[in-house]
């Protein structure tokens, strides 16, 4: 008898992302092909032990002999098989079906040699073939499946015709039609536990690929959706600088005139007007920059301490917040590149705690190891709790008006193009939205400040 069975630094941090994922999308068979190979090698180790302990039980127990040093040598080949795939495994060359499939050849080649040995047709565990075929079909595409099986009915015909007797020492039909059905209860609880265990693992490996996938196919439509968004805002920041040029100029031309000199109150409006009106400016060449379309006035090189500084400051003039605890815990600090698109990030995380909480918003920032640790805290009603769930996903508010969602949207983006993390979650009064950046993202070189 024997048994056997196989076994946003800048927008180029954008591109970079996404080719990664795609990459990612293109490693992902051979990430579930290396995941089969390793639970093949783990039920092959599981073969050489029940072929070892069948082997011993059959000479040492029922007391038929065995050609000891042939099988030995199978179970040696099995071993050597076990090392050569675990290198295979450890290398950085994909596994490909056909590494697969040779496997299978590979275990179906020992099992037949081993039932060659021990009785050919009639030994109990010649049923194991179709354990080898029903892993074959798990793994391995269809025409290989197909191939897997003619290699195993031609094995079963060649072991009908050619095998090495062996010699049952028991006389009568009824011991050795009762010693046959022993073998094949072994070999059935054997085969049924094996395929339990395995198809669970392979169910799992599916599971977690079919995840992988749909998670990517979700990153996908909202690169899609965020490139939409850019082309729109790009767009239309090109057609409002002229317009707002031209209502500047015509506003300058206005506050010259003695009608409006002598008017204080109207001068006075003029110029917020004026400021206004350069705001929006300041607004759209923003928005130019950060699409790399306006680089004309150069790169601000700051550190991370004074970019949150100037941010929170310039934030707090510009929406007046009644109460803001700011802390800047960050030490030391890092010299980096300021980014408006991270600027615009920020800002829309403090201006969504703002809207929550009119009278107290709480900004902290702090370095935790190799990463920038923003924490914005507001004294609102929270979020719902749908919102929670799908946190992230375009126009998912509870603002309840058109357009409502799209700010946390493209924070969640923009922080995990950067490597970070986004998280959001309820306190017992009001919420907390932690943004986790990596430094390696932010920084400019290897530069220190200390």
């Amino acid at each position: 008898m024997s048994v056997s069975t196989p076994t946003l630094h800048n927008e180029k941090s954008f591109v970079a992302a996404s080719l990664a994922a795609k990459g990612g999308a293109a490693a992902d068979p051979d990430a579930a092909n290396r995941k089969n190979l390793l639970l093949l090698i783990q039920l092959r180790w599981l073969a050489v032990a029940g072929q070892v302990f069948t082997i011993l039980a059959t000479e040492y127990w029922f007391e038929i002999p065995l050609p000891l040093a042939e099988m030995a040598g199978v179970v040696i080949f099995l071993v050597g098989l076990n090392i050569f795939s675990l290198l295979a495994l450890r290398g950085q060359r994909p596994i490909s079906n056909a590494q697969l499939f040779v496997a299978l050849i590979f275990d179906m080649a020992a099992l037949t040699t081993q039932l060659y040995l021990s009785g050919g047709a009639s030994n109990p565990f010649v049923s194991l073939y179709l354990l080898q075929i029903t892993l074959g079909a798990a793994l391995l595409t269809p025409w290989s499946t197909w191939i897997l099986v003619v290699a195993a009915s031609a094995c079963f015909v060649f072991l009908i015709f050619q095998s090495l007797p062996i010699a049952i020492p028991h006389h009568g039909g009824s011991d050795l039609l009762a010693l046959h059905i022993q073998g094949m209860f072994i070999c059935f609880v054997l085969a049924a536990g094996l395929i339990v265990i395995f198809m669970t693992r392979i169910n799992r490996n599916l599971r977690e690929r079919d995840a992988y996938l749909a998670d990517l196919r979700q990153r996908s439509a909202e690169e899609d959706h965020i490139v939409r968004m850019g082309l729109l805002a790009s767009g239309a920041a090109h057609e409002l600088g002229t317009p707002l040029s031209t209502i500047s100029v015509i506003l300058s031309d206005w506050r010259q005139m003695r009608s409006v000199t002598r008017n204080r109150e109207l001068a006075g409006d003029m110029a917020e007007m004026q400021a206004q009106i350069e705001r929006c400016k300041s607004i759209v060449s923003g928005i130019l920059m950060s699409s790399g379309q306006a680089r004309g006035e150069g790169t601000i090189r700051t550190s991370i301490r004074h970019f949150l500084d100037d941010l929170v400051q310039e934030w707090r003039v510009s929406r007046q917040p009644a109460n803001l605890d700011y802390r800047n815990g960050f030490d030391p600090d890092e010299q980096i590149v300021s980014d408006t698109a991270l600027k615009q990030v920020i800002f829309n995380v403090f201006d969504n705690a703002l809207e929550a909480s009119q009278h107290w918003v709480g900004v902290s920032a702090e370095r935790q190891g190799e990463k920038l640790v923003i924490s914005v805290r507001d004294r609102g009603p929270g979020f719902d709790a749908g919102v929670l769930a799908a946190l992230g996903q375009p126009y998912m508010s509870s603002k309840g008006r058109p357009g409502g969602g799209l700010g946390l949207f493209l924070v969640v983006n923009v922080v995990r193009k950067l490597g970070g993390d986004f998280s959001a979650r309820n306190m017992e009064q009001g919420a907390r939205v932690t943004l986790s950046l990596p430094l390696a993202a932010l920084t400019d070189g290897d530069d220190h400040e200390t």
